[in-house]
């Protein structure tokens, strides 16, 4: 190590940074005493698993850009109709948590007992299970363990899915995703840039809004679904009272409101009870009844 540029200056070399050439060969790990091995771990089976991961992950990230993801309506709590479903993977908990010993009373058996005695199981297989056997049919235990938790995943999933689908015909609903994927193509095909507003919402009004009716409207059970602008939510299959009375004369009104209708259960004690006298109601039957394009 030199300190100067004198060039009699004594040169100690306090050592040396240089690659030195390797003049043996890796011989390769003798792995006959473990059958079904033939290559360490690191690096070299970690780098194979690593490749097919990142092709795995290109897959999926080019399945996800090609296809875009479904949107239904606003989120609307008063809408009672609408079946809630979890993700895909998540089909057989949803499906395990229907039955009446995962439910209820026993919904912390359904919750956190049977999940965690999966994942606890999944977390001490590699303890329990030291074998150097690889062979499945050679472990009949970790096997038999294994093919049953993919049949009982597998037939929740699809049990789930289809009961999903039969409810969905049976209460005729399609759903949210779908039914504005619908709107939004019928409206581009006119030539508009999405759903259209239906004719009869755009061209009624309401009519007498100063009469003393109308004020008697804003007390009611009406104004919860209807709102206050009589335009109804149609998202949730709850109809406009705006041209009600070219559907239904006071006579019909004064009936649906008693009786029900539909989804909507008779409001008549509903009104009474939140102040709304026998007269008044007749008097809110008479306006909607006058509610006419």
């Amino acid at each position: 190590m030199a300190h100067g540029h004198k060039s009699d200056e004594k040169i100690v070399y306090v050592g040396d940074s240089r690659v030195q050439a390797k003049t043996t060969r890796m011989i390769p790990q003798d792995f006959s005493a473990y059958p079904g091995k033939s290559e360490v771990f690191i690096p070299n089976f970690l780098l194979k698993e690593w490749m097919v991961g990142v092709v795995v992950l290109m897959g999926i990230l080019v399945l996800v850009m090609s296809e875009a993801a479904p949107l239904g309506y606003p989120a609307d709590p008063t809408n009672t109709e609408i079946i809630p479903m979890p993700d895909w993977y998540f089909l057989f908990m949803y499906q395990l948590l229907k039955y009446p010993y995962t439910s209820g009373s026993w919904v912390v058996l359904g919750t956190v007992g049977v999940p965690g005695i999966l994942f606890g199981a999944l977390l001490l297989a590699p303890f329990l299970d030291t074998g150097k056997e690889r062979r499945f049919y050679k472990r009949p235990i970790a096997s038999a363990l294994m093919f049953l938790s993919l049949i009982a995943v597998s037939y929740l999933t699809v049990f789930s899915w289809q009961h999903y689908t039969h409810e969905l015909k049976s209460k005729n609903i399609i759903p949210e995703h779908i039914k504005r994927e619908q709107e939004m193509h019928a409206g581009g095909g006119e030539g508009g840039g999405g759903a259209k507003k239906p004719a009869a919402a755009q061209a009624a009004a309401i009519v007498a809004p100063d009469d003393p009716a109308a004020s008697l409207y804003q007390k009611s059970t009406c104004l919860q679904c209807h709102g206050g602008d009589l335009k109804g939510m149609p998202s949730a299959k709850i109809p406009a009272l705006r041209g009600v009375g070219d559907k239904h004369d006071k006579t019909e009104i004064l009936g649906i409101i008693k009786n029900g209708q539909g989804n909507m259960p008779g409001q008549y004690d509903a009104n009474i009870a939140k102040g709304l006298s026998a007269d008044d109601i007749d008097k809110l039957a008479d306006w909607l009844s006058k509610q006419k394009k």
